[in-house]
């Protein structure tokens, strides 16, 4: 027999909000997404920013980079000044069921999330919710990230939580599959999955 779900843990950028650094370069571009893409492809890269997610200051990050392509300074300096605008917002849908699941009192419901450690008070006064769940591991502030295992060691333990009766929702497919090898129900969430589909196949309804 399964064990009944009682926990779920949240992924917050790609899940509950939607974060993207196109939604500002686009602009900084004029439109051109040939240029944005590759500004962010090429500057300002997703592994970049994972190195200040794992703990790195913004101060050394923005120095590192300036370092190997000065002649962007300006744009390089734009990406955390203005990184509170990268958001267009929640994504409705999933905070409805993240507020549904809340109120019903029948799960602990957690975060688990790679983000600056220097950005997570802006980002709890831009998305109060995020102060609602039971309990939150920040991966700045812990100084390691998604997918590495620590991360997972982590959180589990300081909740004292069972992986058996736990569900991991995640956009990044590395995630996903690092949440596995610690035995937990996972939902890899896409930009056209239905999170309230993919719960009721757990036993959650609404």
């Amino acid at each position: 027999m399964k064990q009944k779900i009682d926990t779920i843990i949240f992924d917050l950028g790609g899940v509950l909000v939607d974060w993207d650094p196109k939604n500002v370069y686009l602009k900084v571009f004029n439109g051109n997404v040939e240029k944005t893409n590759w500004f962010i492809e090429t500057v300002c890269t997703h592994e970049w920013n994972m190195a200040q997610d794992g703990g790195r200051t913004i101060e050394e990050a923005v120095t590192v980079k300036i370092a190997e392509f000065p002649q962007y300074e300006e744009l390089i300096r734009i990406y955390y000044n203005e990184w509170h605008h990268m958001f267009s917002g929640i994504i409705e849908e999933n905070v409805a069921l993240f507020k549904k699941m809340k109120d019903s009192g029948k799960y602990k419901i957690y975060a688990l999330t790679n983000w600056s450690d220097e950005k997570w008070d802006l980002a709890l006064e831009l998305f109060p919710f995020f102060n609602s769940f039971d309990g939150v591991v920040v991966s700045g502030k812990e100084k390691t990230h998604k997918p590495l295992p620590e991360i997972y060691h982590l959180i589990l333990n300081r909740f004292q939580i069972n992986p058996e009766s736990t569900i991991f929702i995640d956009d990044n497919p590395s995630n996903i599959e690092a949440a596995n090898k610690f035995n937990l129900h996972t939902i890899h969430f896409k930009s056209n999955s239905n999170l309230a589909l993919d719960l009721n196949k757990f036993g959650i309804i609404f």
